[in-house]
């Protein structure tokens, strides 16, 4: 297990030596070894600030075997999300990201790393949770590892976000985001990610949704009888559970669509790593969809009659009531 960064990580004078030693370490034949014929977007060598913030380097620069997984995993969420930022860009002299329900901002910090380091390309990524000690570590993290101009934090609700005034508040000028992202956003803070996002016609959303509950807790309380074909499912607790997931992220799919977003969901990571595995990417293409709409209505009819309660949220934002 390697041991969480020291009090002593705060050090100027420590953080550097660690860089240099760490760059020592990581010789042609280590980095081989670790990464094979491979070309990762974040390496040990160029980034030993980030990767021991991130808890993955022992203070002498190595990596220890229990944790070259997790740094595969990172490199490859990365690797899923490079085709979003590089299209933000495409967009926007100045890329700004909103991480909504951040938490300790893992992803967020990756993508800041990314942005000043290996594109050297303009942004501003803006983490908001309602935990302020989340907040604080998140803030940290960004301070010791010299990206607090790229990343900054903001406690709030998402529900209760004014995100102009966070950004004047964080960055010094009011703005508004061109992509939001979402890790592990639980339950239905998933759906008020993606409903800020909406609400705020963002280029791009990136949302990898968490725990949810709202369908299987809805399916469980539906009758079921003879005709109905799907109560089987619905009826034993571990298939209502899993299948709800899986629905619940078909139904955001299929609302994002409706809101005139091209939007799919692929594997984030593998299974054995996490079975919160599911990005759902979408990219701002048109107007309403009435036809992603009567899917999205034809699958709730499908399942027993009970969808998510963001898509009248939805409604409302895009005046379809």
């Amino acid at each position: 297990m390697v041991e969480g960064p020291p009090h002593t990580d705060a050090d100027p004078r420590w953080l550097q030596d660690f860089a240099e030693r760490t760059k020592r370490y990581w010789t042609d034949d280590r980095l081989a070894a670790l990464i094979g014929q491979r070309r990762p977007a974040i390496l040990p060598s160029e980034a030993p600030l980030l990767l021991r913030s991130l808890g993955l380097l022992h203070r002498d620069g190595s990596m220890p075997p229990d944790r070259v997984r997790k740094y595969r995993q990172i490199n490859h969420m990365v690797a899923l999300l490079q085709p979003t930022l590089r299209e933000l860009m495409a967009r926007a002299d100045t890329v700004r990201l909103l991480d909504a329900a951040c938490g300790r901002s893992y992803l967020s910090t990756l993508v800041a790393w990314m942005f000043k380091h290996r594109y050297q390309y303009p942004a501003e990524i803006l983490g908001v949770d309602f935990s302020s000690d989340l907040v604080g570590v998140s803030a940290d993290r960004a301070a010791r590892i010299g990206l607090a101009d790229v990343f900054k934090t903001f406690v709030s609700p998402l529900h209760t976000l004014d995100v102009s005034t966070a950004w004047r508040t964080t960055f010094g000028t009011p703005a508004s985001p061109q992509g939001l992202l979402a890790l592990h956003a639980c339950d239905t803070a998933t759906d008020d990610a993606i409903l800020l996002g909406v609400s705020l016609g963002v280029d791009v959303l990136a949302v990898v949704p968490c725990c949810q509950a709202e369908l299987s807790s809805h399916w469980a309380q539906i009758h079921t009888d003879a005709a109905d074909a799907f109560g089987p499912v619905r009826g034993v607790p571990h298939l209502r559970r899993v299948t709800a997931a899986h629905v619940t992220d078909s139904m955001r799919v299929l609302l994002l669509r409706a809101c005139g977003y091209y939007a799919n969901a692929i594997e984030f990571v593998p299974m054995e790593h996490t079975p919160k595995n599911t990005l759902i990417r979408a990219t701002l293409s048109g107007a309403w969809n009435q036809d992603a709409w009567q899917e999205y209505s034809a699958l709730v009819d499908a399942t027993g009659g009970a969808g998510l309660g963001l898509a009248e949220r939805l409604m409302k934002t895009m005046d379809r009531t």
